[in-house]
């Protein structure tokens, strides 16, 4: 492996769990209620997590995806309806809208952060657009004082697809406390997992008690008559992924610090080899959990991007091509799409265009492994480069 040993690559396992999970999961099974609605276990986590990320009201639900359905159904988006979103980005965040019969309209992001081009976003403002939706790519936060200020010029509320971003703070203040709603998951990959789940936090009690019916299949809390007062679904929560997850909360800033330490390390070390250019910061994002090692290889086709990436992951890093821009994707033409071509988006988002072509990501598991690991890293990349 050209000098790189194969222990030099033996980055921490993920999920990481421990005594901390077995204790929890033991607690929810004794306690002889295993839903949310006779346990405590969601009711303790969402506590928790309200409380950890600077609002008084988390909602914990079946999945990411679900989190930002649920969202847009309470902030009243419907079918016809337009939802801003980042052209680069999972899926889920144009679905989420689109399984609302909402129409997803993608807009460019910037090619130094990959967050959503503010300027793109208030240009596709229309009588119409019920929602912006903002996604904070490998948990950099997008300028939130840009989007603060586009929304309260137009009148049109922000929903952060905050997927990525557990922990995130823009100029000291968390992600529940700036004044929108905002969307977590919890699947198996993600900063803190219970193998699946999500959340949403509110910045008002009223949204959070419409979400909590809505989530409950339109059912009130104490409802013994199946007084069904909204439409909604079945998004609760189960005790067991709620106490999984409150273990896995009290691991998150331990790991988010070592992740910060590491990422400047890694990102100087990728930005000396020819051709890379890591993804950017932003110095007003001042706490970020770094969800993916981003960079791009700028010029490069998509075709030798994926052989790249499959290089490296026979070289033994966890390795990944990065995200498809939204409109290339089948799934996003099946329901309530836009009146454009995928010809029309594309030329409105270049950035987009080029990020689907060239960009890597690395899990962040690389990210919780040693100051020689990030070396390690640097000359798997390097040479994969040169060689391949």
């Amino acid at each position: 492996m050209f000098g790189i040993s194969q222990r030099s690559l033996d980055f921490p396992e993920w999920p990481q769990f421990g005594d901390q999970e077995r204790v929890a999961l033991m607690r929810a099974l004794e306690q002889g209620q295993w839903w949310r609605i006779g346990g405590s276990e969601v009711d303790e986590f969402e506590r928790e997590f309200a409380e950890y990320h600077g609002t008084g009201h988390a909602l914990a639900v079946t999945s990411g995806t679900h989190a930002l359905e649920l969202a847009l159904q309470v902030m009243g988006v419907g079918p016809g309806d337009e939802v801003v979103v980042p052209a680069f980005t999972f899926i889920s965040s144009s679905q989420a809208a689109q399984r609302l019969g909402a129409v997803a309209v993608p807009v460019d992001v910037d090619l130094d952060t990959y967050n959503i081009d503010v300027r793109a976003a208030e240009a596709a403002i229309t009588p119409r657009t019920k929602a912006i939706m903002p996604v904070h790519m490998a948990g950099l936060l997008a300028d939130m004082d840009a989007l603060a200020k586009l929304s309260a010029d137009s009148g049109v509320p922000l929903l952060q697809d905050a997927a990525h971003a557990h922990g995130a703070e823009w100029r000291g203040k968390r992600v529940g406390d700036l004044g929108s709603v905002a969307a977590f998951s919890f699947q198996n990959g993600k900063l803190m997992t219970a193998g699946e789940g999500g959340a949403v936090t509110f910045p008002e009690a009223e949204q959070y008690e419409l979400a909590f019916i809505r989530h409950s299949c339109g059912r009130p809390r104490a409802d013994r008559s199946y007084l069904h007062e909204t439409s909604g679904s079945n998004f609760r929560m189960n005790e067991f992924s709620a106490s999984v997850l409150r273990a896995q909360l009290t691991r998150l800033d331990g790991q988010i610090a070592t992740r910060q330490e590491r990422w400047p390390l890694l990102s100087g070390l990728l930005a000396q080899i020819p051709g890379v250019l890591p993804q950017g910061t932003d110095d007003r994002c001042t706490r970020n959990p770094h969800y993916m090692a981003m960079f791009r290889i700028p010029g490069i086709t998509e075709e030798r991007r994926n052989a790249l990436v499959d290089e490296l992951i026979a070289r033994g890093l966890p390795a990944f091509a990065a995200f498809r821009a939204v409109y290339r994707t089948a799934a996003f033409w099946e329901t309530a799409a836009p009146d454009e071509s995928v010809d029309e988006i594309a030329r409105r988002c270049p950035n987009s265009e080029a990020l689907t072509r060239d960009c890597i990501w690395l899990h962040h598991r690389t990210l919780l492994g040693t100051e020689e690991q990030m070396q390690a890293i640097a000359d798997v990349v390097a040479d994969v480069l040169a060689t391949s």
